[in-house]
């Protein structure tokens, strides 16, 4: 009787085991990559700080979007991109929702233009002086604010917000009448943990 018992225990031991490995690697198999986002070109035709703060701009980025998961379908429906310069927010655009398949690269485009009033301190008023004479925009960023539906496999998520993209550091030339620029350098963006939701409660709080 306890060779039976002891049998039973350890047969119920392997099964529990194996249960649990295969848990974990179907967890392992279907835990996605990020999304990876690239700056490939970007451009201003006018960027022009007047005296009373006001930032005059034409602003134009392209970026890539490569979803690199096999078993994964991203459903991008809210797109929000923010442009920076020096830690100040001047502008905001809507791009169209899309689907986004198995290892699928798509090309999108955000131009910001118009005028809105930012402040600069006074040696970021100075490296802007600078940048204008050299024609050469250096810390210009753009950050995506997505809201999200994604398909593991057979299995489909409600909506999130991801944590927001960052594409930072952006050295953004100023195409001006007839005069040569360097041309942009592809900038890669920060964006780990794409598949998570940033709004979720935090367990260790």
């Amino acid at each position: 009787m306890c060779c039976r018992n002891r049998f039973i225990a350890c047969t119920c031991c392997i099964i529990i085991t194996l249960f649990f490995m295969f848990i974990i690697s179907i967890i392992v198999c279907i835990s996605p990559s990020s999304v990876k986002f690239h700056v490939t070109d970007a451009s201003l035709t006018q960027f022009n700080l007047t005296s009373n703060n006001t930032l005059y701009y034409n602003l134009k980025v392209n970026v890539t979007v490569r979803n690199p998961n096999k078993h994964t379908i991203v459903y991008y429906r809210r797109i929000t991109v923010i442009s920076w310069y020096k830690d100040n927010a001047f502008g905001w655009v809507s791009l169209t929702p899309f689907d986004q398949g198995h290892k699928n690269t798509t090309f999108l485009q955000a131009v910001f233009e118009g005028q809105r009033v930012i402040k600069l301190k006074s040696k970021q008023l100075g490296e802007y002086k600078d940048e204008t004479s050299v024609g050469i925009y250096k810390d210009l960023a753009v950050d995506f604010d997505l809201r999200i539906r994604a398909k593991y496999g057979k299995f489909k998520s409600s909506r999130f917000n991801t944590p927001i993209v960052q594409c930072r550091r952006l050295r953004v030339p100023l195409i001006s009448n007839g005069k040569s620029v360097p041309p942009f350098s592809v900038t890669r963006c920060k964006s780990a943990s794409f598949f998570s939701d940033r709004d979720a409660p935090d367990v260790d709080g």
